[in-house]
């Protein structure tokens, strides 16, 4: 009786609205959703959700929180630097609601694991931030019959969509295949304003309950985007995309032979050294060039090195000496395209290299 007074009590705002009732609060309370990222979309997202009363959230992620998520993942503190997210993420959100069940996963969502996964939840909310997830959380929910809420955001602008719901469209029909690596930059490479995420992950976690619910008009077939500078939004209608059909794993076997990696184009690669292997060879006489652009931050002041933008690198190729060279950017991305540049050119006669995870992740970790 406690607990039944304790759920009026709790959830009496969201129980009096007209079309919700009692009945849209069970269902609530038996759904159980996966929250794949707990990052800039996946911390509104599970605030809200648990705020809700969503019975069962799990919560996927393999990263530690560093001092660049704060100014926009909003569950974390300056204490929480260098802890796993899911531990961190669990332990607050448990203290929200205790009737909530907050199963943490810190692990990395992979072809071996996300099967069995997804098939313990009714919903998976895309909270990624790279393309090799959301092309394997796309199609390990087409396989498992799973209903997707997707998300994303890039600089001023988010989108949100509604994938798999009864045979509906999914992320392929979309689209098909992914850019090549590089083409489109992350966060880490092209910036987002801090209140983007909360917007658009708050805006998942709200289709979330609609699905659940049964309430409201779902964003299912349909791609709404989301404009923070101008507060303009449109949404259109997806059709599906006959390609989808071919480029979906057809079976469970296919999809854990299934590189996600190659198909986005990250290569697997000798090019790439830690930051430990980088501050190694610090001490030596190597050559450190930035490709990034010109008024690109954090300026480093750390230790010697050249400004050479990817763009005007390869007219630039002959003014870069020494026998050790490694290239640096933001997140590492355009330093390893840099580096596969160079050794293209120069052929075996230096040793080079790509400073992994960028100077954003070294900066952190030093």
């Amino acid at each position: 009786m406690q607990n039944q007074e304790n759920i009026f009590a709790r959830y009496h705002r969201q129980m009096i609205l007209k079309g919700f009732g009692k009945e849209g609060q069970e269902k609530l309370n038996l759904a159980r959703v996966l929250v794949v990222g707990a990052g800039g979309l996946g911390c509104p997202a599970l605030l809200f959700l648990v705020a809700a009363g969503v019975a069962t959230i799990g919560i996927v992620d393999h990263d530690k929180v560093s001092l660049s998520n704060l100014h926009r993942q909003v569950l974390y503190s300056e204490a929480d630097i260098g802890h796993p997210k899911v531990s961190i993420a669990a332990k607050k959100l448990q203290m929200m609601n205790e009737m909530v069940t907050i199963i943490p996963y810190e692990t990395k969502l992979t072809v071996s694991n996300c099967l069995e996964f997804f098939s313990n939840y009714d919903i998976i909310l895309d909270g990624s931030d790279n393309f090799p997830t959301r092309y394997l959380i796309n199609d390990a929910c087409v396989l498992t019959g799973k209903p997707l809420v997707y998300g994303a955001v890039s600089q001023y602008d988010g989108q949100v969509a509604v994938f798999n719901v009864n045979g509906g469209v999914n992320y392929r029909d979309l689209f098909p295949t992914p850019p090549k690596d590089g083409e489109v930059l992350n966060c880490a490479e092209s910036g987002v304003l801090g209140v983007l995420p909360g917007i658009i992950g708050s805006m998942q976690a709200n289709e979330t309950i609609k699905l659940i619910t049964g309430i409201g008009e779902s964003l299912v077939n349909r791609l709404y985007t989301f404009n923070a500078l101008t507060m303009q939004s449109y949404d259109i209608q997806i059709s599906a995309n006959p390609l989808s059909a071919f480029l979906i794993p057809p079976d469970v076997e296919s999809f854990t032979q299934k590189d996600y990696d190659w198909e986005c184009g990250i290569p697997t690669t000798d090019l790439e050294i830690d930051h430990k292997q980088f501050d190694k060879l610090l001490s030596e006489n190597i050559t450190v060039i930035d490709v990034r652009n010109p008024d690109e931050t954090p300026f480093i002041t750390s230790f010697d090195h050249q400004k050479i933008p990817l763009s005007i690198l390869q007219e630039s190729f002959d003014e870069i000496s020494g026998e050790t060279v490694v290239f640096i950017c933001q997140s590492g991305k355009r330093s390893l395209q840099a580096a596969q540049m160079f050794r293209e050119w120069s052929g075996s006669e230096k040793n080079i290299f790509s400073l992994k995870g960028g100077i954003l992740n070294y900066e952190t970790l030093i």
